[in-house]
C-alpha cells in the first residue's frame, strides 16, 4: 500500500498515519539526540521529530546541518499533539533533501528582525513567512467571496479594457503609454465599460487591475491595485448602498468562517470583525462636517475643517472613529467628485454618491454613485472637466439609446484586506507591490 502525499494543513485527515510530506525547512533547533525541524509547504507549518536512534545517521546528521529554506520530500508518522500550533507533530523517519541551500550564500531572511526597505527588497521571499503566507491566503479568500456573491445574485462579470483613450477621473493621475500612433492610458477604472454592459445584461461587476498615477506615500496608496466594481441598471443610490452594506458584510462572515486560523496568525483581533453586521449607520455629508467642525472646537481635530473640501485621511480616521462598524457618507458636493454623478434632485450642488468608511481608521473603501442619466447633463460636465469629446461618445451614447437609472460603486482589494487583517501598511496587502518609489522585485 503506498503512503499518501498530503499538505501540512490535512495532517489531521491522517491522525496515526505515515504520510509523504513535500516543502521546505522553517527552522530547525537541537535537543541532545532530537531534531526539532519546521517545515512548511504553503498550507501552513509542522514542527518534525527526528530521533537519532530511529534513522539512519547519514540522514540524521543531513538534517542537523541542512539550512534554511532548503527543499524536502519528508516522510513520517502524524501524531496528535495539543501544544503543537496545527494540533499535529510528524515523527520523522526520512528526509530526501531536493534543494540544499548553500552555507555560503544563506537564505536572507532570517527569524531576527529585518527593517521595512530589507523586507521589500526581497519580498519574493519574505512572502514566505507564516504571517505574509497567511495575509495572501485571507486575499485570496476575499477574492472567492467576491465572486460568490455577486453569481449568487445573478451578477455576470464582464471585463473591462486596461487600455483606455481618456481619464475616467480625472487626467492628474493617469499612467500614459504609446499606443501605436496614438495616446492611451493605464486604466484608473473600469466603471465606464461596465456601465456599456449593464445595459446590456443588467447587473455586471468587474475585477481586475487599475493604475493611478498620485504621488502619494500614505500607507493607504498604490500606484497598481485590484477593483471590484458592480454596475447596475435601474437601480438608484439606496439600492446601492443597501449592496454595498450586504457586500462587506458578506465578505467579512466570510473570513471569519473560513480563515481564522490565519487571522490568529497576523494576531487580528477578530472581535472587532465579528460586529460587522447591515445595516450601516449613514450619514450626509453636512452632518459629517458638523462632526468634524465639533471635534475642533472639542481639541480633538489639528485644523477646522473647510465646508466644500474632499474629505483626507484624518477626516475620514475621526468621523469613522465614532461607530463600530463601516460608515457611509453620502452626497457630497459635487465640485469634488466626478464629472460622471448624478446631482441630487432636492439640493443639486450635491451628487448622489457615497463613501464607505472601514472603522478603526481604514477610511475609504469603497466608492460608488448613481450616474448622471441625461445626455445633455453628461455632455456639459465633459465640457467642464475639460475632458476630449470624441472620446467619450460611446459613453454617450448610453444616454441617447435607452438610458436608465444606474448605479455601481468600486472596491479596491487591498485596502479591504488591510481593514480585515489590521495592518498598518497596503503594501503587505498584495504579491508585489507597486508605490512611489517602488518597482523591484
Amino acid at each position: 500500500m503506498s503512503i499518501p502525499v498530503t499538505t501540512i494543513a490535512k495532517l489531521g485527515e491522517h491522525d496515526g498515519q505515515e504520510v509523504i510530506m513535500r516543502g521546505w525547512l522553517y527552522n530547525l533547533r537541537e535537543s541532545g539526540k532530537l531534531l526539532f525541524p519546521i517545515f512548511r509547504d504553503g498550507s501552513g507549518t509542522v514542527q518534525g521529530v527526528i530521533f537519532k536512534k530511529a534513522v539512519p545517521p547519514e540522514m540524521f546528521d543531513a538534517v542537523k546541518t541542512l539550512t534554511q529554506e532548503s527543499s524536502v520530500i519528508v516522510t513520517g508518522k502524524v501524531r496528535a499533539d495539543q501544544r503543537a500550533p496545527g494540533g499535529y507533530e510528524l515523527d520523522v523517519s526520512n528526509v530526501e533533501i531536493v534543494q540544499r541551500v548553500p552555507d555560503d550564500d544563506p537564505y536572507p531572511i532570517s527569524l531576527k528582525e529585518h527593517g521595512v526597505d530589507f523586507l521589500m527588497e526581497h519580498r519574493h521571499l519574505w512572502m514566505r513567512t507564516p504571517r505574509q503566507a497567511a495575509i495572501l491566503r485571507i486575499r485570496s479568500e476575499i477574492e472567492r467571496a467576491m465572486h460568490d456573491f455577486f453569481d449568487s445574485r445573478d451578477f455576470v462579470r464582464t471585463d473591462p479594457p486596461i487600455l483606455t483613450p481618456a481619464a475616467c477621473e480625472g487626467t492628474s493621475t493617469l499612467f500614459p503609454v504609446d499606443y501605436f500612433e496614438e495616446q492611451a492610458y493605464l486604466t484608473q477604472s473600469g466603471q465606464l465599460y461596465i456601465e456599456a454592459t449593464a445595459m446590456a445584461l443588467g447587473k455586471v461587476y468587474s475585477f481586475g487591475p487599475t493604475f493611478r498615477a498620485e504621488k502619494s506615500k500614505t500607507r493607504r496608496h498604490l500606484t497598481e491595485f485590484w477593483m471590484v466594481e458592480p454596475e447596475m441598471a435601474f437601480a438608484g443610490l439606496d439600492d446601492l448602498m443597501l449592496l454595498a452594506e450586504e457586500f462587506i458584510t458578506f465578505i467579512v462572515k466570510r473570513v471569519l468562517e473560513r480563515r481564522r486560523r490565519e487571522l490568529d496568525v497576523i494576531g487580528r483581533d477578530v472581535s472587532k470583525l465579528e460586529l460587522i453586521e447591515t445595516p450601516f449607520p449613514r450619514l450626509s455629508y453636512d452632518d459629517a462636517v458638523k462632526m468634524l467642525h465639533e471635534g475642533f472646537e472639542k481639541g480633538e481635530l489639528e485644523n477646522k475643517f473647510e465646508y466644500g473640501n474632499d474629505f483626507g485621511s484624518p477626516d475620514e480616521t475621526y468621523i469613522s472613529s465614532k461607530f463600530d462598524r463601516p460608515l457611509m457618507v453620502h452626497r457630497y458636493p459635487s465640485a469634488v467628485k466626478a464629472f460622471y454623478m448624478e446631482p441630487d434632485p432636492a439640493d443639486p450642488t450635491k451628487a448622489l454618491c457615497v463613501d464607505v468608511l472601514a472603522p478603526e481608521g481604514y477610511g475609504e473603501v469603497i466608492g460608488g454613485s448613481q450616474r448622471i442619466g441625461s445626455y445633455d447633463l453628461l455632455l456639459k460636465r465633459i465640457k467642464e472637466h475639460e475632458l476630449p469629446e470624441d472620446a467619450f461618445k460611446w459613453y454617450l451614447d448610453l444616454r441617447k439609446f435607452g438610458g436608465v437609472p444606474h448605479s455601481g460603486f468600486g472596491m479596491g482589494l487591498e485596502r479591504a484586506v488591510a481593514w480585515i487583517c489590521g495592518l498598518d501598511h497596503v503594501r503587505e496587502t498584495i504579491p508585489f507591490a507597486r508605490t512611489l518609489h517602488r518597482m523591484y522585485p
